[in-house]
């Protein structure tokens, strides 16, 4: 399934984007949960508009530079809610190295075991901060009560973002906990 596809689609289906405004959106509103490349996200681009899901007009900016400004068709949106209305089976887990390296923490000398939670502690620590940040940023700037606006979405997806955090965090401090006894 090209899941990409669809971030594409459900974000111009927001408001029109080129693909240039696409990627600030995966380093910033999705970058908890999804991110694409440059490299992933033109040929997806030129895919949806060969499908005719998706259509542009060319945007003169300045003199020269020609940008494309990409909106969604009644064929893409109807694709679109075809998909959010999917009941999906469970993802596998994913890969996550720092708990890979764990399971085999039985080769790992104990002073370098605790040196490497305490590592990974503070940088989950760290993305916990930002991720408060992110959802008092968002709570000042936006009513994220109505379950009809995007602002709704990115509130409960941030939220699950920082619940995870904490859940990974109280299982570190466990570890650390455990470890040091």
């Amino acid at each position: 399934m090209r899941t990409l596809k669809y971030a594409i689609l459900g974000l111009i289906n927001r408001k029109p984007l080129t693909g240039y405004d696409i990627a600030k959106e995966f380093n910033s509103g999705l970058v908890d949960f999804w991110y694409a490349k440059h490299s992933q996200i033109y040929p997806e681009l030129k895919k949806l508009t060969g499908e005719e899901l998706l259509s542009y007009e060319i945007i003169i900016q300045g003199e020269k530079l020609e940008k494309k400004l990409y909106t969604i068709t009644e064929k893409g949106r109807y694709c679109l809610q075809k998909w959010l209305a999917k009941d999906e089976p469970l993802e596998p887990t994913p890969k996550d190295v720092f708990r890979l390296r764990a399971y085999f923490c039985d080769e790992i000398a104990n002073d370098t075991l605790l040196k490497q939670f305490q590592s990974a502690l503070d940088k989950h620590c760290e993305k916990l901060e930002y991720l408060k940040n992110s959802i008092e940023e968002l709570l000042k700037k936006k009513d994220v009560s109505k379950v009809s606006s995007p602002e709704f979405g990115d509130y409960i997806v941030l939220n699950g973002a920082i619940m995870r955090e904490e859940a990974y965090i109280h299982w570190l401090k466990d570890c650390i906990e455990k470890i040091s006894l």
